[in-house]
């Protein structure tokens, strides 16, 4: 599973790297231990508000919560448990297949924690590109009206994501059985291309998707409180048990 990354870029980082044209929602701050519910940036491809449907699509950068809220859902209250969406059934499922045809996005990070069951307990491992670079997940975002507030409440769409996930294979498979889909730059236009509205556009593109190359190290267990922040959390461990083995 995809349950705690660092994202530490700048809007004006994003910017530049995703080719943003507009930017919506609040501005946010680094973190290194995003967490369930938090609000993330995300990169999505849409018609501006308010244009008709033959204006052209512009790519944007826009704060969501990380947790899918349904369109058709009551309530928020399930957010925490769709943090996740799985790559084999993101297309079947009822809480994700209109987003995966419909509204596919990016969610830019630096890397992401996953933790290693082992004899001694569970071990942090910090998993990021080896040159750098910056990470985009696969993801699906929705917008749910609540029913409390007016039409005309700037606050009536409630904006949400998930981060779609697959089988860990090779050296990630050892630290965890699940790893996020990670989208290379190559396919970023036709991931975030949404226009078909079929669903076999988007069951293509995640079949197309190369095998992630991370560069994992171990890190402080401090990252396994969500209070905890900054760079440090990323750097490697002082003390790491000399027997631990990804195999």
């Amino acid at each position: 599973m995809c349950g705690r990354y660092a994202s530490s870029t700048t809007t004006a980082g994003l910017y530049g790297a995703f080719e943003i044209d507009e930017v919506f929602g609040d501005d946010l701050e680094p973190s290194w231990n995003v967490a369930p519910t938090d609000p993330v940036r995300a990169v999505l491809q849409r018609r501006p508000r308010g244009e008709d449907t033959g204006a052209a699509e512009i790519r944007q950068l826009g704060t969501v919560r990380w947790g899918l809220v349904p369109s058709w859902s009551k309530d928020k209250k399930g957010a925490a448990r769709l943090i996740n969406a799985r790559r084999e059934t993101v297309t079947e499922k009822p809480a994700f297949k209109r987003a995966a045809a419909r509204r596919r996005c990016l969610l830019p990070a630096d890397g992401y924690y996953e933790w290693q069951k082992t004899a001694d307990g569970k071990i942090p491992w910090y998993l990021h590109d080896p040159h750098g670079d910056q990470l985009a997940f696969a993801g699906l975002y929705e917008l749910w009206p609540d029913p409390s507030l007016p039409d005309d409440d700037p606050a009536k769409w409630f904006w949400s994501a998930t981060v779609i996930t697959q089988q860990a294979t090779d050296t990630l498979g050892g630290i965890h059985d699940r790893c996020p889909v990670l989208v290379p730059p190559a396919l970023h236009r036709d991931w975030l291309d949404c226009s078909s509205g079929e669903l076999a556009v988007a069951e293509r593109l995640l079949a197309a998707m190369p095998e992630p190359v991370l560069e994992p190290r171990v890190v402080s267990p401090a990252v396994n409180s969500v209070r905890n922040n900054g760079p440090q959390l990323v750097e490697a461990a002082a003390d790491v048990p000399p027997d631990l083995s990804l195999l």
